[in-house]
């Protein structure tokens, strides 16, 4: 049994189908729940006409995680399931790192992470968090992939 459930949520459609996931999960387990949403701040570090803007750049990836948190806490209360959130910043390492370690600290007893189901050159490329998630987590981890685009 699972009794806390991990979601990290960034916003995308992949992180939506894995919140839909935990929902029935924590719906048919009676599990707690908690949407993460780990805010990436090396974007207000990459130039130095950006770190002039540093700051408003952070206020505004702040805003938008909130503003993520309350929507995925939405979906999860209208279908009965009720959701603590939060958000943490990292600079540099991977959002991934930061998932792991939020697993660990609460504790969760799974995590669930919406994945676009990357490979090859795609995933060396643009990283994968999911994969760095199921490579360190000490619990387990349950990928939801994306549906397949019809070519």
């Amino acid at each position: 049994m699972y009794d806390r459930i991990l979601v990290p949520v960034d916003g995308s459609e992949t992180a939506a189908l894995g919140l839909q996931e935990a929902i029935r999960l924590a719906k048919s387990q009676g599990s707690a729940l908690r949407l993460l949403h780990v805010v990436e701040d090396m974007a207000a570090y990459a130039s130095p006409e950006a770190a002039t803007l540093s700051e408003q750049l952070l206020a505004a990836l702040r805003a938008r995680s909130e503003a993520i948190l309350a929507e995925a806490r939405e979906v999860a209360r209208k279908q009965g399931v009720v959701a603590d959130t939060r958000w943490v910043e990292v600079t540099g390492g991977p959002a991934g790192e930061a998932i792991v370690e939020e697993a660990r600290k609460w504790p969760a007893d799974l995590i669930v992470v919406g994945t676009h189901g990357r490979r090859g050159i795609r995933r060396l490329v643009l990283g994968s968090d999911a994969e760095h998630v199921v490579r360190s987590s000490p619990v387990p981890v349950l990928l939801v992939r994306a549906a397949a685009k019809q070519a």
